[in-house]
């Protein structure tokens, strides 16, 4: 990364300068290169993700929807706006997404016992066969990519991580008020 030239980095990066010393140019390069490695860290995620989808015959977005179920529910089912939050995306954009993975028999929709205009989403049997079914592979992708944390570290890097997300939130919502 270091031989990408400061002159050629796209101007919509985010400067996250303010994490490091303004006045060090190598905390500037360094900032700059977080930035490149989430990018990469994303498309070599989107490519798991649309592998994952293409073997249920699925888009990588269902494919999220799916994976935001099997993080979240415990057996009550998930409301559709809950999931939405979780992706960043419309509630309406999970709504049409989730009918037609019912459709595939993938999940099921119903309506909430408390407030009948909210949806709850769960997984259907068919989707946790398939899941059980990819479960020595995904255990292998895992001890790949995150083998050489502990347990405590990982956790730590992810707790950072988390951080790192709402600020950048923080960020946007400034930049956004000008």
């Amino acid at each position: 990364m270091g031989a990408i030239a400061e002159s050629t980095m796209p101007r919509d990066l985010p400067s996250p300068a303010t994490a490091v010393d303004n006045s060090s140019a190598e905390g500037q390069r360094a900032a700059r290169r977080f930035v490149w490695e989430i990018r990469s860290i994303n498309a070599h995620l989107e490519e798991l993700r649309q592998l994952r989808a293409d073997g249920l015959g699925i888009t990588g977005p269902q494919w999220m929807i799916l994976m935001a179920l099997v993080e979240l529910d415990r057996e009550k089912g998930i409301p559709v706006h809950v999931v939405s939050k979780l992706m960043y995306v419309d509630p309406s954009f999970v709504t049409t997404q989730s009918k037609l993975l019912e459709k595939k028999g993938f999940l099921r929709r119903r309506p909430c016992t408390i407030d009948a205009r909210v949806v709850q989403m769960s997984l259907t049997k068919k989707t946790y066969k398939h899941l059980a079914n990819l479960k020595t592979q995904q255990n292998a992708i895992d001890e790949c990519v995150f083998g050489d944390f502990r347990p405590h570290e990982l956790t730590e890097f992810v707790n950072k991580l988390a951080a790192l997300t709402h600020r950048l939130k923080k960020a946007r919502l400034k930049a956004a008020l000008g």
